[in-house]
Formats: structure tokens, sequence, C-alpha cells
């Protein structure tokens, strides 16, 4: 996940976090919350899955 769309889902998830606030719906700020946590959540295991194809793909080279 590039860098760009790390920033835009984040942006989008604490908006519909706000706007749960603002109208008065928890269920819509508990929702928000959740989506950043599995947007942050997904990025790390992209990264994760990055650094590990790097690391098996050095053992490749015997």
């Amino acid at each position: 996940m590039n860098t760009l769309a790390y920033y835009l889902l984040l942006a989008l998830c604490v908006g519909v976090e706000v706007w749960g606030q603002v109208i008065g719906l928890q269920d819509l700020t508990y929702a928000g919350a959740f989506a950043a946590l599995g947007v942050i959540a997904v990025d790390r295991l992209l990264m994760r899955a990055d650094a590990y194809e790097e690391f098996a793909g050095a053992g490749e080279e015997w």
C-alpha cells in the first residue's frame, strides 16, 4: 500500500468517526475507529509480507 492511499484511507476513517460524533451516532463512531484499525493492520501485514519476500529472496541467490 503506498503512502498516499494509506493516509487517504485513514483520513476517511477519521472523517467517519467525526461525522458519527457530530450527528450523535455512536455506532458510526465505532465503525470508523475499527475501520482505521483495519487500515493500520493491513498496512503492517503488507509491510511484513514485503520484508519476508526480500528475506526469502536473499536465500535464492545461492
